[in-house]
């Protein structure tokens, strides 16, 4: 599974953020699809989870990056490299944290995205669900340290995937305008192609992102 339209300048940045505009928006499939592209252009890329709530062990999301990248489970998977913190409730992280009695410590994924980083040319960071998901709560004016708080913090560009699901226009945007309103920059749109529930839609939802000025790569299934 590659991606369409993906210019290799992407590889430019060290790390990647793969967000969504929601949940279960195709962020898993878009991520190692960017991978296996960008290991087709001769790259060597890697990705790891954020955060993996409604797991215990090792994150499914990674597991599921290796079968896409026809690759077994790596040593960096099998003590967390690629996914530091796992929790077992399938909620955001600051519900899942709190069910868990667990504590986010962010330090600890950067410490697995620097030795990431000292081994591969670009680290695909996929958070989980959306841009606004917390991590965990606190008296900043939305409650929380949201998502997009650590994805500014460290400047990483991202990735936003999206699909043609009705409704997924208007959380496109939103999450463009969330960006924009913060300096993040939006190095790339993945414009998922499933499911297509209504070819209508599907198409006029591309056609009006392509007017924006951000590149855009398709993901359709069974591209090899």
């Amino acid at each position: 599974m590659i991606l369409k339209n993906v210019s290799l300048n992407i590889a430019k940045n060290k790390v990647l953020f793969i967000s969504g505009i929601d949940t279960n928006v195709g962020k898993t499939y878009a991520t190692a699809a960017l991978a296996n592209t960008l290991t087709k252009g001769g790259y060597k890329a890697i990705t790891q989870k954020m955060v993996q709530t409604g797991c215990i062990g090792y994150s499914e999301d990674i597991e599921k990056h290796r079968e896409l990248m026809s690759l077994p489970i790596l040593d960096i998977d099998k003590d967390g490299t690629t996914c530091p913190i796992i929790l077992s409730y399938p909620a955001s992280p600051h519900l899942a944290a709190e069910i868990d009695s667990a504590k986010i410590d962010t330090a600890i994924i950067d410490k697995a995205t620097q030795k990431l980083t000292s081994s591969y040319d670009i680290v695909l960071l996929e958070g989980a669900g959306g841009l606004m998901v917390p991590i965990y709560t606190n008296s900043n004016p939305l409650g929380g340290y949201l998502t997009i708080d650590y994805i500014k913090e460290h400047n990483y560009p991202i990735v936003l995937v999206t699909s043609g699901k009705l409704g997924s226009l208007n959380h496109t945007l939103l999450s463009i305008e969330a960006c924009s309103n913060r300096g993040i920059k939006i190095e790339l749109i993945i414009y998922n192609m499933y499911p297509n529930s209504d070819a209508v839609i599907t198409k006029g939802s591309l056609d009006y992102l392509n007017t924006l000025n951000i590149p855009i790569a398709i993901l359709e299934e069974n591209i090899i």
